[in-house]
């Protein structure tokens, strides 16, 4: 298969009076990144396989229409104000409650249905390298408090590796948790099933969830469970096993612990197909390892070919879900004053 960016003229268009953009960074390797302005989001990731050949590695759609108009509303987007999701829709800070938009059943998920998935940034490019996005976020937007001004940025080095810098701050004490929600597929986006895929996570713990898919409170240890991913292996491998936290996430949705920011890759995942691997480094304190269980097959994609369950997998580095409510877990809280600061990076070789 041969993979392209999309036509940039396919992402010209209007939403909410703000114009949408098609923007493309490029590399000395011969690495390809595009994004939109339309949440901020990745749309292509193209790295050259073992051949040398390029390979679009992320899910998504040829146009601004079909990012409107899809199922799946989250390829590669920006998510805030809190990604992951808030049970009950219902969140209390110094003893005031705020009432969020329930749109995961019973939970409100990545920030509402108007998070930052739906809004058109303003943005700067930089030398074809570095591209910025800033969105302003109204004080009660989707129920959160505060006006929050947040800051993206996404560098494409040389040695292949995409550095995402979160930035945010508030004059209203609110909570916040980014991610990007890119949907990977190393074997080459349309072309199959991501089950071949080796995964490492060398998390000993992570955490297990209800049937509403909210944490229950506390870590767990992941040996002898079909989520340890310390030696690597295939997801294949345990993901049909008789598990009750398997069939609460339809498969894995789960956070994984990373207790050690940037000092090893808090997740790893191999296509022996491709040849490429990517390694995830991070400051966030969990990563949320998600095997596109609800991917439905309503969506087309950019090769042509419909988005089936388990099609992709994400690696989504943030907090914890339900942070808000569970006082155990790492704080999300931003003062006014301070500044919430965040780094991932995506890196990508080949193994041999």
């Amino acid at each position: 298969m041969i993979y392209k960016i999309p036509a940039a003229k396919d992402f010209e268009h209007k939403i909410d009076g703000k114009n949408t953009h098609l923007i493309t960074l490029k590399n000395r390797s011969g690495m390809q990144v595009a994004f939109t302005d339309y949440g901020a989001r990745i749309v292509s990731v193209l790295v050259p396989d073992r051949e040398g050949n390029l390979c679009d590695v992320v899910l998504g759609f040829n146009s601004i229409h079909d990012y409107v108009n899809a199922k799946e509303q989250y390829h590669g987007a920006t998510i805030g104000r809190f990604a992951n999701r808030i049970a009950e829709g219902s969140f209390s800070l110094d003893g005031t409650a705020y009432t969020l938009q329930k749109n995961n059943g019973n939970n409100s998920l990545h920030g509402g249905p108007s998070g930052f998935h739906t809004k058109v940034w303003d943005r700067q490019v930089s030398f074809k390298k570095k591209i910025d996005f800033y969105y302003v976020s109204p004080d009660g937007e989707e129920g959160f408090p505060g006006n929050l001004k947040v800051h993206v940025s996404f560098e494409l080095t040389d040695d292949n590796e995409i550095i995402i810098l979160y930035k945010a701050e508030t004059d209203r004490k609110t909570v916040i948790n980014l991610t990007n929600h890119a949907y990977f597929n190393l074997n080459g986006e349309g072309h199959s099933d991501i089950l071949n895929h080796v995964i490492c996570i060398p998390s000993a713990s992570y955490l297990p969830i209800d049937e509403n898919q909210i944490p229950l409170g506390e870590e767990a240890p992941v040996e002898n469970t079909p989520f340890d991913f310390r030696t690597p292996k295939k997801i294949s491998d345990d993901i049909g096993d008789d598990d009750i936290q398997l069939a609460r996430g339809n498969g894995y949705d789960h956070t994984f612990i990373n207790r050690h920011p940037f000092s090893r890759a808090a997740a790893l995942a191999f296509s022996s197909h491709s040849g490429i691997q990517l390694e995830v480094f991070t400051t966030e304190p969990g990563i949320q390892f998600y095997t596109g269980n609800f991917l439905s097959g309503e969506d087309t994609g950019k090769s042509g070919r419909k988005y089936y369950s388990r099609t992709a997998f994400c690696f989504e580095t943030q907090h914890y879900p339900d942070s808000p409510n569970q006082q155990g877990f790492p704080s999300v809280i931003l003062e006014p004053g301070q500044i919430f600061e965040s780094e991932t990076i995506y890196r990508f070789s080949i193994k041999k």
